[in-house]
């Protein structure tokens, strides 16, 4: 989609779009309030922006709109509309040992037991592995510093898929 064509799109059709980058309609809305965009600038500014604005409501339901990592099966069924991106994002699970996978589940059911969410990471570029040890890191903090390092995960992860709907 070129942002020409986003910025064509009726206000719910782009909302709809706004909304597979990232799950928060508060953040989807406020970004498509400021439409028509100039240049792609001009939108990841209108992101930071409307993502800033955000509270822990919307990072929460923004949150549920992911799967958990490695979950192969709500890639094919709850997340259907973003499952190419999602499982890009997270292509190095695929590859990882069977004893990677479980204890990413593992502990992935521990945090959410925890938190209250699923484990958010920007998977791009990471091994699972490495997601592995964010994780087993992460696992120790508190709710509040939990909450704001999984909110910065989100946005990085907003705004590669915005530039992926975009390419």
């Amino acid at each position: 989609m070129t942002l020409e064509a986003l910025n064509n799109l009726s206000e719910k059709e782009a909302l709809e779009v706004l909304l597979k980058c990232c799950g928060s309609n508060h953040w989807a809305t406020q970004v498509n309030s400021n439409r028509p965009f100039q240049r792609t600038p001009a939108l990841m500014e209108a992101a930071d922006t409307a993502w800033a604005a955000c509270g822990e409501q919307d990072y929460l339901e923004a949150f549920s709109h992911h799967p958990k990592i490695g979950d192969v099966k709500s890639l094919e069924n709850k997340f259907a509309s973003t499952a190419q991106w999602a499982s890009g994002e997270q292509k190095s699970v695929e590859s990882a040992s069977t004893s990677t996978i479980e204890k990413l589940a593992e502990l992935n059911e521990a945090y959410a037991s925890k938190f209250g969410f699923i484990f958010i990471v920007c998977a791009t570029g990471k091994s699972a592995k490495e997601m592995l040890e964010l994780l087993k890191a992460r696992i120790y903090n508190n709710y509040a510093d939990e909450l704001k390092i999984a909110a910065g995960e989100q946005h990085k992860i907003t705004i590669i898929r915005l530039n992926k709907l975009l390419s």
